[in-house]
């Protein structure tokens, strides 16, 4: 069930992805306590972490218990990509060093020209990844989509120029950028870019479940899959993969008890590292996602997202699940 990304032996092929305001040290740290075999960090800016600005800076703390760690970065100029790298390599305590080349929000592919932005330039990709590998002795991954369109996919070149660069891994979130999220992951981009480079490949898009999760790695032969979205308000996601990947088990869902005992507990470590009033507002996103397919919890929802402290919530919870 391991696989190798450079000389990092990562224990099983179940990995979360870095996602923006979620893939932070309490949400890595859940994960990876249900059998995530490799955690992303949330994206940073390369010129945020120049300009030693302080909400990046916070971005990049971790914990000894979250390894193994791929740092994420995004940018699209190359001398400062190279910086931002170099700085990661120097002050965090990660991995992996992660170059962004997928990112589809509008903020980062068009007004920064990063993200996926990078794919309409395959040349400009092959320049930052061979000069970041070249600098720091952390393995570079990097993580790309099918392409920027529907007319230009060209995920394959690109792959293979990562590859020719030096890059240890790649992932392939396989949508375009026009895409989005929407629609569905084409497996065919995954395979196709399997079979084109050496170095693993860690396949991205629509895995929910142990069947979906089993499905893209026999079709597209990759060494790894990632979980996005369908572990939001559900760590559990990766215990329940892992269990039908080795022997077809299918594990009950958690209990509403164990679902209630998490939000308490994720709650408390954001808390630890965040501060009440930042803790709060996130779990004001959580709260509802842990909810999701709970009978007669819309108006536990509602509550939950106009809360604003933490006795607050938990009277919340109590006032749901005790009633269970």
């Amino acid at each position: 069930m391991s696989f190798k990304i450079g000389n990092l032996e990562i224990e099983n092929k179940i990995i979360l992805a870095p996602m923006a305001g979620v893939s932070n040290s309490p949400f890595r740290l859940l994960t990876r306590t249900y059998g995530a075999g490799l955690v992303f960090a949330e994206m940073v800016s390369d010129k945020g972490l120049l300009y030693n600005n302080e909400k990046t800076i916070k971005l990049l703390y971790m914990t000894d218990a979250e390894k193994p760690m791929a740092q994420q970065i995004f940018g699209s100029d190359l001398k400062t990509m190279v910086e931002a790298a170099l700085y990661i390599d120097q002050h965090s305590n990660c991995d992996i060093i992660d170059i962004n080349m997928g990112c589809p929000v509008p903020k980062v592919a068009i007004k920064a020209q990063a993200g996926a932005s990078l794919m309409k330039n395959p040349d400009l990709i092959y320049d930052i990844v061979k000069e970041i590998v070249k600098r720091v002795k952390k393995p570079v991954t990097v993580k790309i989509r099918s392409g920027w369109d529907h007319q230009s996919i060209n995920a394959v070149e690109v792959a293979k120029k990562i590859e020719a660069a030096g890059a240890s891994a790649i992932t392939v979130h396989a949508r375009t950028r026009s895409q989005g999220y929407s629609g569905f992951a084409d497996l065919e981009v995954i395979k196709a870019v399997k079979e084109n480079v050496s170095i693993p490949v860690i396949g991205n898009g629509d895995i929910v479940d142990g069947p979906s999760a089993k499905r893209m790695l026999d079709y597209t032969k990759c060494d790894a899959v990632m979980i996005g979205r369908a572990a939001l308000g559900n760590p559990w996601i990766f215990r329940e993969i892992d269990a039908y990947l080795k022997d077809g088990t299918i594990l009950e869902r958690p209990s509403l008890h164990e679902i209630k005992d998490m939000m308490v507990a994720h709650l408390e470590s954001l808390i630890d590292l965040k501060g009440e009033h930042t803790a709060i507002l996130e779990m004001r996103s959580h709260g509802p996602w842990y909810l999701k397919g709970i009978e007669h919890a819309s108006n536990l929802r509602k509550q939950l997202s106009q809360t604003r402290t933490k006795d607050e919530f938990i009277t919340h919870l109590d006032a749901f699940f005790n009633k269970k």
